[in-house]
């Protein structure tokens, strides 16, 4: 697949925050056909950790795709905040997650990452679900 342009909307849950939790990824070509969806169970976390694990997963899948531009759409303010540099990293169990995933931010050529209101992110919110349904 020669696809070097893609939009992702991750989404992160748990139920019982720590507890029961699972991430969901939507991937998008810029024209909004659906390239992979990812649903997946993360084990015991905290709504933050399961938003980065989101992201993380989602960069990864993206690369994998051979993905050079991408834009990121979470509706994890707090992520967003702190990947864009504007809230700073200040809970320990948060600053692995974070550098985790700035190194894969680093290997695109272009990458945005924009807060969405939760309505706006309905499918990630989906998969998410399901990924923790199937538990």
């Amino acid at each position: 697949m020669d696809l070097k342009e893609a939009i992702i909307y991750t989404d992160g849950g748990s139920r019982g925050n720590p507890g029961i939790a699972g991430i969901g990824i939507l991937i998008e070509d810029k024209d909004g056909n659906v390239i992979r969806e990812i649903s997946q169970y993360v084990g015991e976390q905290t709504n933050n950790v399961a938003e980065y694990k989101a992201l993380s997963r989602g960069l990864e899948a993206a690369l994998d795709i051979g993905i050079e531009k991408l834009t990121c759409y979470l509706d994890s303010e707090l992520v967003v905040k702190q990947i864009k540099g504007e809230y700073k990293v200040k809970n320990e169990r948060m600053i692995p997650m974070y550098n985790m995933v700035m190194p894969l931010v680093k290997k695109f050529k272009s990458f945005e990452i924009i807060h969405i209101r939760r309505e706006l992110n309905k499918r990630a919110d989906q998969l998410a679900n399901e990924a923790m349904d199937k538990k």
